[in-house]
């Protein structure tokens, strides 16, 4: 069984950064698909970012130039730069692993991020 476990949440003022990471268990990390999903207070789940296995990369249109999305399987890490940061960025955010040969999915626990205006 994987565990992703992210870190990197807090409170910063709007136009600032976060890096957000989300570590695995174990070093499958690097057969996986690597996504950050993001939950707002009310708001329904949605899709932030995407890394594939090859390291091509996915962004929602909302965080498309502010947010970038890395990989260090050494490290078995996928990892979320948030730069220019707004209010409406405020939401839990939640890593998602999905394995390319078994197609299990895995998903953390998740970290706040909160954009004070």
């Amino acid at each position: 069984q994987v565990q992703l476990v992210e870190s990197g949440g807090g409170l910063v003022q709007a136009g600032g950064s976060l890096r957000l990471a989300c570590v695995a268990s174990t070093s499958t990390i690097s057969f996986m698909n690597m996504e950050w999903y993001r939950q707002a207070p009310g708001k329904q789940r949605e899709f932030v970012a995407q890394i594939t296995i090859g390291g091509s990369t996915n962004y929602a249109d909302s965080v498309k130039g502010r947010f970038t999305i890395s990989r260090d399987n050494t490290k078995n890490t996928a990892n979320l730069q948030m730069n220019s940061l707004k209010p409406e960025d405020t939401a839990v955010y939640v890593c998602r692993g999905r394995s390319g040969i078994t197609f299990q999915e895995y998903w953390g626990q998740g970290t706040q991020v909160t954009v004070s205006s």
